[in-house]
């Protein structure tokens, strides 16, 4: 049926295509992963290094052999006096990476045979590491999943030692087509690779082997553990014990636990962690090696800008090679658009989950709740503020916001602290009240802002603003103050898009992000000896949509196009947020109902990019700019023919119609419907609804629509 994933031939040749692009890069005399180049020009003539794409696609489209497509390199370098190359991309794109001077560049831009110029540039992660774990709970993780897969996980490399990685039995089918090597590095050797860490390599030509902190290595082994967290809750090992001050606490597991991971290191810690990140040059490489391995599924936690440059580029032909690629969108959402807006890419936005709760019982007082991950009962104990209780020489200020140092173990062993949000880390708080020899703590907003179940040091409960302003006016008018802390269920899951998650642009012509996941106290496996944090942001989301797209590709015979569309039109809406805040809403792990797809060819993205437009492309959402009609396509991804029905809802100020209204499908059908926008709609923002097809067994297909003026 057409939307099978391809054969394994095609892959083959694209393996013979990479192998030949990196013999030639050697006979060059070049190191992918040990050549330093400038970042940036000093404006005095100097070489900085430049992204050079050529016109035309990469091998992974099937056009070009890698020998063609050097060959037409060598002659736009020639052009310019040969400058020596730092990388060369035959996969992914037709392109490369060079030292160019500003006379080279502009000779360059005006070549026929180039598509782009760009100067390469550092990108930030986006996760950010929440607390080191030293109490809490655990919930159920998958057990199985993922088998026959292969995760390739751009990012910050690996911590391999971790439980997570290791080849235990039970991954079940081994990859079919997959052809990745182990390369070698710092504490990486080739033995490092296993069943379960199927590949690895390392590219820091770009960012500058001389930036790096000391504590990295030059290998793929991960020193800043941005991804170890993502590989780890995307596919880490089912059943692994997570411990915690010497105690089994819980057991954790990736969403797709039996996949493989293939780990390419290209974002790499600098001296000061403000300076860590992913320089483009060799994001495009790793990407470029990623495609020519065949990886089944892509994750790029790595925002970036508007606009099809040359990583998204990149991207795209990894998709044209059969491969699912999910991107963050970023976490910058009250300044910026969502990054990765391109179709052929599953954008990522992150939503709230459930937050923990806990409860303080304070004796003849108040009773108060706020958010904790501790499920044990502290007390009754004596409960004092920091700021009583500083320590010789210490500022009260700083005892009140329990800086570490700053309190007086004398009269705070054995009991609870009250600290106050602000000044350093939560984290931070807890840590310097258990050296204090503190036994529980809880801490206060000093103005509005949410409450964090982190995992802490000490039993811990964190109150609002409010609350927390209530029990230390308590503490002051009373001599003596004793609480009970205690654990209590879980808030229900909150139901929004996180305010810092990107919204996507109204002017770009397609629905942003794509979906959502819980990307806030998401845990993960972290290098050294702590192993375990807590992390936020759209990289703790995208890891858990990559890991169900493995899911999906374990599962079913289903080519990338199918399991993007399958990924979005079974998502979860989420209340009253915008199209443009949540895409098609929260995308689950589980999607064994889905029975239609929207269902885009492989080689139309590239001729949409061409022609300058996304209208035409089938995609599993629907923007409007105004009035008009837009046409979709569905197909019957079941096994049985099946009537479904269409429903068009929640809009509310345009019309909105779809025909025909039911469809008889038999397996592999397709059927061509029209959604028409009519108004004039009331001047106001985004206004937005949904195509809901329903299956005659129990389906739901979600389409979400922005309608935008």
């Amino acid at each position: 049926m057409p939307h099978h994933r391809r054969t394994r031939t095609p892959r083959g040749g694209l393996r013979r295509a990479s192998v030949a692009a990196v013999l030639a890069t050697v006979a060059a005399g070049l190191s992918a992963a040990s050549i330093s180049a400038p970042a940036v020009a000093d404006g005095e003539g100097v070489p900085a290094l430049r992204l050079v794409t050529l016109t035309g696609p990469g091998t992974s489209a099937g056009g070009a052999g890698a020998a063609g497509l050097l060959a037409r390199q060598d002659a736009v370098l020639a052009r310019v006096g040969n400058p020596a190359t730092t990388y060369r991309w035959t996969t992914a794109l037709n392109g490369f990476a060079a030292p160019l001077t500003p006379e080279q560049v502009a000779a360059i831009e005006a070549d026929p045979e180039v598509e782009s110029v760009e100067v390469n540039e550092v990108r930030a992660m986006t996760g950010r590491r929440g607390t080191a774990l030293a109490s809490g709970q655990v919930g159920q993780p998958r057990a199985t999943g993922g088998a026959g897969v292969v995760i390739g996980v751009v990012d910050s490399g690996l911590a391999p030692e971790s439980p997570l990685f290791a080849g235990v039995p039970g991954l079940g089918r081994a990859p079919q087509d997959f052809s990745g090597t182990c390369q070698e590095g710092e504490e990486w050797p080739a033995s490092t690779c296993n069943r379960k860490v199927v590949a690895s390599g390392w590219w820091v030509a770009g960012f500058g082997e001389d930036r790096v902190r000391s504590s990295e290595h030059l290998s793929p082994r991960d020193a800043v553990g941005h991804g170890t967290q993502v590989a780890s809750v995307a596919a880490g090992n089912a059943g692994v014990s997570v411990r915690m001050q010497g105690r089994t606490v819980g057991r954790f597991g990736g969403i797709a636990p039996q996949a493989r991971i293939a780990a390419y290191k290209a974002c790499w810690g600098a001296p000061d962690p403000g300076d860590d990140g992913c320089a483009t040059a060799d994001l495009v490489s790793a990407i470029d090696r990623a495609t020519a391995d065949g990886v089944d599924v892509l994750n790029l936690a790595v925002a970036g800008p508007p606009g099809t440059d040359t990583v998204e580029r990149a991207l795209l032909g990894a998709a044209e090679a059969d491969i699912v690629v999910v991107a963050a969108a970023g976490n910058d959402g009250r300044e910026q658009y969502a990054a990765h807006d391109s179709p052929w890419v599953t954008t990522v936005g992150a939503s709230l989950g459930s937050t923990w709760q806990g409860r303080v019982s304070v004796a003849g007082g108040p009773t108060l709740t706020g958010a904790s991950r501790s499920r044990r009962t502290s007390g009754p104990v004596r409960l004092v503020l920091g700021s009583d209780v500083a320590a010789t020489g210490a500022r009260r200020r700083d005892a009140a916001q329990c800086r570490p140092g700053s309190l007086d173990a004398a009269r705070t062993a054995g009991r609870a602290i009250y600290c106050e949000r602000g000044g350093i880390g939560r984290i931070d708080k807890s840590d310097a009240v258990a050296r204090a020899d503190g036994v529980a703590m809880v801490l206060g907003n000093v103005r509005p802002g949410q409450p964090v179940d982190d995992f802490h040091a000490v039993p811990t409960v964190h109150l609002d603003a409010s609350d927390a302003a209530r029990l230390t006016r308590w503490v002051r008018t009373h001599d003596r103050t004793t609480i009970r802390m205690s654990g209590i269920a879980p808030s229900p899951a909150a139901g929004r898009t996180a305010a810092w998650s990107p919204p996507g642009d109204p002017r770009a012509g397609l629905v942003k992000p794509d979906v959502v996941a819980v990307g806030d106290g998401v845990l993960g496996a972290v290098p050294g000896d702590r192993g375990w944090a807590l992390f936020s942001g759209s990289s703790a989301a995208t890891a858990r949509v990559s890991g169900a797209a493995a899911l999906l590709r374990s599962r079913h015979d289903w080519r990338a196009p199918v399991v993007r569309s399958v990924l979005a039109t079974t998502a979860v809406p989420l209340g009253s947020d915008s199209a443009l805040r949540q895409g098609a809403g929260r995308a689950g792990a589980d999607v064994r109902g889905a029975r239609l797809a929207l269902v885009v060819g492989t080689s139309r993205y590239r001729e949409a990019l061409e022609a300058g437009s996304w209208s035409d492309l089938n995609l599993s959402s629907v923007m409007v700019r105004g009035t008009g009609t837009v046409t979709r396509r569905v197909t019957n991804l079941g096994s049985r023919a099946e009537y479904f029905s269409a429903q068009a809802f929640g809009f509310t100020r345009h019309q909105v119609r779809v025909a025909p209204l039911a469809a008889r499908l038999s397996p592999g059908e397709s059927a061509t419907f029209r959604v028409t926008v009519t108004g004039p709609g009331t001047p106001g923002g985004v206004d937005d609804g949904w195509i809901r097809w329903r299956g005659a067994r129990g389906s739901v297909t979600r389409i979400p629509v922005a309608i935008t003026r």
